[in-house]
């Protein structure tokens, strides 16, 4: 007749890798005769002698993912005592790796998780500054953790898909003569918005290009230094009337100006 079996999984994590594993083992002895018990966050020594207590009392084997070294040591040196099976399924592998690239390993707990986490604000990022890119929606403005304004060509949509992956939730706006801005600039912190501005002639050459290659005439009045003198004029003024800070982009790469951006933002909080 064939015993049955009790898994403890024990994790200082939430323990998902330990069961997974388990998991796996258990398969390949096609019975129905095993049982798991998780454990996640295992922070106290306490919690562990609790644990192989009831271990004890049974037909048992520990399976766990314990990377702080006072806690994992701990339980091997127990589970001895308690003449329990323990099995450390992390160890072999950050040994293994360790000798490959010369680095001892953090031993953070749930480090994997975080990194999903960071991901999936990445990605919430990213979709905020695709929603609410060149104005297309001004509900934005409230919600955004950094608003960019500026005229045509100021590099507004590649600053915010940059900032973006710095999980920063970036909304921009275009600034046009004729169209009025959105009253959402005035009712934030004008901390949070960043004036965009350039050098008249850069800007020519740029929306020179621009034309050229869309195929169209580089003459039109998109281009022309009359329209983008003013265009500038206006939106200096705008930017002086919210009160926000300016910066002139004309000889930056995105990084840079991304750099700066960050930078502002941390004095900010920092006062």
């Amino acid at each position: 007749m064939e015993k049955s079996m009790v898994t403890y999984v024990l994790s200082d994590s939430i323990g998902e890798t330990a069961e997974e594993v388990a998991e796996a083992a258990i398969s390949q002895f096609n019975s129905g005769n095993f049982e798991m018990r998780r454990f996640p966050y295992i922070t106290e020594k306490e919690q562990i002698i609790e644990i192989l207590e009831e271990a004890k009392e049974e037909n048992s084997i520990i399976l766990f993912t314990i990377v702080v070294e006072e806690l994992r040591r701990f339980l091997i040196e127990k589970s001895h005592e308690y003449n329990i099976k323990a099995v450390d399924i992390m160890e072999p592998i950050l040994n293994a790796i360790e000798s490959v690239v010369n680095i001892k390993p953090k031993r953070e707990p749930g480090l994997i998780r975080k990194l999903d986490e960071n991901y999936f604000q990445k990605v919430a990022a990213v979709e905020f500054a695709v929603k609410y890119d060149d104005g297309k929606d001004a509900r934005g403005i409230k919600k955004a953790d950094i608003v960019l304004i500026g005229v045509s060509r100021t590099s507004k949509t590649p600053l915010s898909m940059y900032l973006a992956h710095k999980n920063m939730k970036v909304a921009n706006i275009p600034l046009l003569p004729e169209v009025k801005a959105p009253k959402e600039l005035y009712e934030i912190n004008p901390k949070k918005i960043i004036g965009l501005t350039a050098n008249p002639i850069k800007l020519n050459e740029i929306r020179q290009e621009r034309l050229k290659s869309l195929g169209l005439n580089n003459t039109a009045n998109y281009a022309s230094m009359e329209r983008i003198l003013r265009e500038i004029e206006y939106a200096e003024e705008l930017m002086k009337d919210l009160g926000c800070q300016i910066i002139d982009v004309s000889n930056k790469a995105v990084e840079e100006t991304a750099g700066v951006i960050l930078e502002l933002l941390r004095e900010n909080n920092n006062n």
